[in-house]
């Protein structure tokens, strides 16, 4: 079975099979949703979204594979001045693309790294530091999902929040294929085992699932 180039959290690069599936944001925006919010592509609204996690003034959030920043822009708008949005991404060009829209907007409290996730102390981040985690769209792509959820883990503090968005099993559209989609209640049961408390589910949309876990 062929898998996956390590993608961005949007716009990704996808290889299943050896074969190039391209863009997804290029793919998105050929299709028709009503209201889509800028920069989304149309399948999700991050502004929405974000509203759902709990953000406060002040807070550090640890965007791993932040992509673009479509939430990583809405995150540091939201923790304000005071507060830090780290943004991981293994791609300089998503990142650069990052740090010239964080310029555009005028942000100064986004930190980029690039880095590997799925190796252990990957983020760079010091343990026990982050208020918050957000993993979109970048658990589907790792068989072996553990590593990335123990770098979280890690670096949340006590009673940390982790926000997971990944793509809804059984939805079909654009995206990965099914197989590589994990089924909701599986994937809550291997964060569940990795150290974590489930908190609640969030509307992510029609083809995502969400859900926000607390650091135990």
């Amino acid at each position: 079975m062929g898998g996956a180039e390590h993608c961005s959290q949007h716009g990704f690069l996808l290889v299943w099979g050896g074969g190039k599936i391209g863009s997804i944001e290029t793919q998105l925006n050929t299709t028709n949703f009503s209201s889509p919010a800028p920069g989304s592509g149309g399948f999700m609204d991050p502004q929405k979204i974000a509203g759902y996690f709990g953000v406060a003034p002040g807070m550090k959030i640890a965007d791993f594979g932040s992509g673009a920043g479509y939430f990583t822009i809405i995150l540091a708008k939201m923790v304000g001045e005071s507060g830090v949005v780290t943004a991981i991404d293994i791609l300089d060009s998503a990142l650069d693309t990052l740090r010239a829209k964080a310029k555009s907007e005028g942000l100064e409290n986004i930190e980029t790294v690039r880095s590997n996730l799925e190796i252990p102390g990957g983020s760079g981040l010091n343990s026990d530091s982050q208020d918050m985690v957000l993993l979109a769209n970048i658990l589907f792509q790792n068989e072996n999902k553990s590593p990335i959820i123990a770098e979280a883990k890690r670096v949340l503090k006590p009673t940390g929040t982790l926000v997971v968005i990944d793509w809804q099993k059984g939805t079909g559209g654009f995206g990965p294929p099914d197989d590589l989609r994990t089924d909701p209640r599986e994937l809550r049961e291997t964060i569940v085992s990795s150290g974590f408390q489930f908190s609640s589910e969030i509307d992510a949309g029609i083809f995502h699932l969400g859900m926000v876990f607390r650091k135990v």
